[in-house]
């Protein structure tokens, strides 16, 4: 065994030794990236596919990425969102300016953007339709995060084994069927919560009319419609949102992955209307927004556009 393959060896026992067992781990250690190539501790040079998990979507060690989160690092990493942030605020401003949105809340990944999704739609409904409204209607094969609030609303019980009683309020229909959407449709549901194209479940594409009619159904029956766009937003699809493809919009859209090409970043945005449902100590998150992550996000989101 030659020194690189026992260095890899050591690498493993250590992480079992001390890490959870969260993670079906491939041993590989990868030590630099660039563009769209990772070096592993061996000096192999990998093409780097999976990007994270869709998150380097300007590859590995950007210049422009690099060079501001070293310009924003000498400055301010962190303060709280008790005081105004203003690159949170520019950050807010290009989202705006580039989708349906009105306004925009941080926080630091997908699962905890959905959380606050879900949060603000009940809450919206509860204050507008009265407190029984608080039924979210999911499609199945779904996946929307691993906290516990994301995890009832995901649609495939592998994910939940063991992790009972979950959070109630959440019942489900096929991906891209109107008629049984409306079978199961009662005047307790407050917001239908889908993903545009469903990544975990298979890469499932809806016909080109669904988006639309769940949209028009959610219209007349009370109801909002919450777009994961966690992993199909900022650009995957060929368009910076991809339900601008289905020509339609929701009135709650929930963004992470791409946005810190890196950095830990989720952004839940919504219409003025249904996000002055949240006010002062309503939500909150410690470190969403914070100077350092939405300096790099900001740089981000301009390249992509």
């Amino acid at each position: 065994m030659d020194n690189q393959s026992k260095l890899m060896n050591q690498i493993v026992e250590r992480s079992g030794t001390v890490l959870m067992s969260t993670y079906a781990r491939i041993p590989v250690a990868f030590e630099k990236g660039q563009g769209c190539r990772l070096w592993d501790q061996e000096g192999r040079v990998y093409l780097d596919f999976l990007a994270g998990i869709a998150v380097t979507a300007l590859g590995h060690s950007h210049p422009r990425v690099v060079e501001t989160m070293k310009v924003q690092a000498e400055k301010l990493l962190h303060t709280s969102n008790l005081y105004h942030i203003e690159n949170q605020i520019d950050l807010a401003e290009l989202l705006v300016n580039h989708s349906f949105a009105d306004k925009a809340f941080f926080c630091n990944s997908g699962t905890e953007a959905n959380e606050g999704a879900i949060k603000l739609a009940r809450r919206y409904s509860s204050e507008r339709y009265g407190p029984e409204k608080t039924t979210i209607l999911c499609m199945q094969n779904s996946f929307h995060g691993r906290t516990l609030g994301s995890l009832s609303a995901t649609g495939q019980e592998k994910f939940q084994k063991g992790f009972g009683p979950l959070v109630p309020g959440f019942s489900f229909v096929p991906f891209n069927d109107l008629a049984a959407m409306d079978r199961n449709w009662n005047d307790s549901i407050c917001a239908v919560l889908m993903e545009p194209i469903q990544g975990e479940g298979g890469i499932q594409v809806p016909d080109q009319a669904f988006l639309k009619e769940v949209k028009k159904r959610c219209q007349e029956r009370k109801a909002l419609l919450i777009l994961d766009e966690v992993q199909t937003g900022l650009g995957r699809t060929g368009t910076l949102f991809c339900h601008e493809q289905f020509e339609t919009h929701p009135d709650i859209m929930t963004l992470a992955k791409a946005l810190g090409n890196g950095l830990p970043i989720g952004a839940l945005l919504a219409t003025d209307e249904v996000a002055a449902a949240f006010q002062p100590g309503t939500h909150a998150a410690t470190f969403g927004g914070n100077p350092l992550v939405t300096a790099v996000a900001g740089t981000v989101l301009s390249l992509i556009l």
